[in-house]
Order: structure tokens, then C-alpha cells, then sequence
């Protein structure tokens, strides 16, 4: 069958021989798109509602995580007869570093060259490049002037691509060798860890800055473990069936669900707790085992390529937005405007660095790491 809601006549597969989950692959990408969305309306506002959208967007990191556990899961576990650890971290390196590099420098220009705050230009530049040397090894450095307190001043979303790396190593040396049974109670302690957090701070939206840097990595050991167990009794779950399209709108319209008015005692932890520990694997299982037609696995494919160079490239150009629009303070349509043209150049930057940059270049590694 052909269409939207058909069966895909030729499988799509993955440089491993293995087949492609293009649901997830699209999945992921509308997720990428929702949190620069998110951001583009938070960051003129300092994370005030007032005007915000998307006002749980910042929880697509947690659907993140739960997608990376699974997808790992998937690739790497029935591998590890042939492949080293060493193998497999370099391959993640391969995959993952090459933007993070490409992000830093971006946060280091649009930090030197910012036309719009003139504060910055007090830091002394030995401080900016101390700062910008530790983003390109992925490791926090101090905030900076318009950056609030995040761990990552230069290029905030690297602070989560630093907790991705922590649950790699977790299942390079751990994870990978407990039983299913093992690796459930891991999830479950985890998930206790999350509700602490939920219940005490009324949100799981943490581990950006420096006062909550350590919950981050709650949320991530929750959701990368689940994922890694969920791909392991998947076959004996209900095998729930979901397309992109409605899974895009499923997580859009979850993220756009106003906040728990705080009258109701922990009603916004609760919330953020429903969505990471029950509809974000609900949502992983149903695009894990849906089949779509040929125009919508292109569009899923493109999607999920896009997925990870939008979301680790778009602050640098955000930084700038907002700062004309703090700075400069047009008016109320020409911060529009702004915005749409901020949206714009993100989504060509980001296809300009994959086609151009991200994948040459991991092709050229992956052929040396074989030789």
C-alpha cells in the first residue's frame, strides 16, 4: 500500500543493516522544533508564562533521553560480541561531537560579535576563550552576562548533550550487562529520584543551571534507563500503534497545557512526572511499532536529520534575537518579526551544517575508526 497510512514498499535501514524506526526519527524532530519554538517565546521574557505557548516544551529533554536509551538499546545490544568499549565510545564521539565543537563556536561568536549588548564586551577575552575551550570538551563553565546561571553560558542545550554522555558511559560499563529484571529496578529507583525532585521543586524542568545541575542528571538516569528497558520487553507491552502526524500533535498539545495553578499543592510536578514516566513511553512504544507510507518516511527522515543539529546549534542565534529584543526593545511587531526570522535561520543553518559539515565529516571518521 502507498499514502500516509500505508505500509512502506521498501525498508528503510540503518548503516548496520537494521531498520530504521522513522516514526521516532520524525518524533524527534518535532520535538527539536518545539523546544526552539519554546525558547524563542521564553528567552525575550526570562522565563515568565506570560506569552509563553509551550509552556512544558522544556520537557522534550526527558522524551529526548527516553528516545536515546531505546535507540541505544536497539543498536548496540545484540553488538557487543564484536564491538570494544572503546569502539563504541569513539563511535558516539563520532556522532555526537562534531556539533557540539560547531555549537561552541557559535556560542563564542555571537558572544564576541554581538551587536546588541554592550555588556559583554566587559569580559576580559581570556575568560571567554578559558569558557570556550571547556565547551568544546562539553564541560560547565562559569555564567555569563545575559546567559542567567546556566552551566553551559555559551551554548545552554550542550548542558543536556553533557548528561547524554554520562548515561552512554553508564550503559557502555554498566547498563548493558544487567538483566532485564536488574535493569527495571534501576529505572524504578531512578524514577523515585524523579519524584523526589518533582514533589520538592514542583517541576522536573531543572538541570540547566548551576543550582540544579545535579537534577538534571535525575532526569536523565530516569528516562535513558527506561529507554534502555523499554526496547528490552517491548514485545510484551501492547503493541500500540501511532504516526507522526499524531504523535506530533499528541506532544504539541501536551506542551501547550497551562501550568498547574499553584493552589494545587506539587500539581505541576505531578503533571511533568505523567508525562516523562507515562505518556513519553507510551508515545516511544507507539512510534516503535507503527509503519508508515513513503511521503510521510520522508518527511520523518528529514525530520530526524534535522533533529539533532537544530537543537544543538540554536541558542547562539536565540542569544542574539533576544538580546535586540531586551537591548533594543522594538516594538511588539518587529519582535515578531525578529522571531520568525531567528526561526528561519536556524532550521537553514541547521540543514547547511548537517549537509555540509556534520555528515561529511562523521563519514570521514567512521573510515578511519574502520581502518
Amino acid at each position: 500500500m502507498d499514502g500516509l497510512g500505508g505500509r512502506v514498499e521498501t525498508t528503510d535501514v540503518t548503516s548496520a543493516g537494521k531498520r530504521h524506526f522513522e516514526v521516532l526519527d520524525g518524533m524527534r524532530g518535532s520535538a527539536a522544533i518545539l523546544v526552539v519554538l519554546f525558547h524563542i517565546m521564553g528567552m525575550p521574557i526570562a522565563w515568565t508564562d506570560d506569552g509563553q505557548l509551550l509552556h512544558h516544551a522544556a520537557l522534550a529533554v526527558d522524551f529526548f533521553f527516553g528516545l536515546s536509551g531505546f535507540v541505544i538499546a536497539y543498536s548496540y545490544d545484540d553488538r557487543w560480541n564484536t564491538l570494544s568499549t572503546g569502539r563504541f565510545f569513539a563511535l558516539r564521539l563520532i556522532r555526537l561531537h562534531p556539533l557540539v565543537l560547531l555549537g561552541a563556536v557559535l556560542g563564542l561568536l555571537s558572544f564576541l560579535f554581538d551587536p546588541f549588548a554592550d555588556n559583554q564586551s566587559a569580559v576580559p577575552l581570556g575568560t571567554v576563550l578559558f569558557d570556550f575551550a571547556l565547551a568544546c570538551l562539553l564541560l560547565p563553565h562559569a555564567a555569563l552576562p545575559n546567559r542567567w546561571t546556566d552551566t553551559h553560558s555559551l551554548n545552554s542545550p550542550a548542558w543536556s548533550l553533557l548528561q547524554e554522555y554520562i548515561g552512554n558511559i553508564a550503559y557502555a560499563l554498566i547498563l548493558r550487562r544487567l538483566g532485564t529484571r536488574t535493569l527495571g529496578a534501576v529505572v524504578a529507583v531512578a524514577g523515585l529520584a524523579l519524584v523526589a525532585v518533582a514533589m520538592k521543586e514542583n517541576s522536573i524542568d531543572l538541570g540547566s543551571d548551576w543550582d540544579t545541575m545535579w537534577m538534571g542528571t535525575v532526569r536523565m538516569a530516569f528516562s535513558f534507563a527506561m529507554g534502555l528497558w523499554l526496547y528490552r520487553v517491548r514485545d510484551r507491552l501492547p503493541k500500540i500503534r501511532l504516526g507522526w502526524i499524531a504523535a506530533t500533535a499528541i506532544l504539541t498539545a501536551l506542551f501547550a497545557m497551562p501550568l498547574v495553578p499553584k493552589t494545587i499543592p506539587h500539581g505541576n510536578g505531578f503533571y511533568h512526572l505523567i508525562l516523562a514516566m507515562g505518556v513519553f513511553p507510551l508515545l516511544i512504544l507507539g512510534g516503535a511499532h507503527s509503519e508508515i507510507g513513503k511521503a510521510e518516511l520522508a518527511l520523518c527522515k528529514l525530520a530526524g536529520r534535522l533533529s539533532y543539529p537544530i537543537y544543538i546549534l540554536h541558542y547562539p542565534f536565540l542569544f542574539l534575537y533576544m538580546n535586540f529584543v531586551v537591548f533594543k526593545k522594538p516594538p511588539a511587531e518587529t519582535a515578531h518579526l525578529a522571531g520568525a526570522a531567528a526561526f528561519a535561520v536556524v532550521l537553514a543553518f541547521a540543514w547547511t551544517a548537517l549537509t555540509f559539515f556534520d555528515e561529511p565529516l562523521r563519514q570521514k571518521l567512521k573510515r578511519l575508526v574502520t581502518r
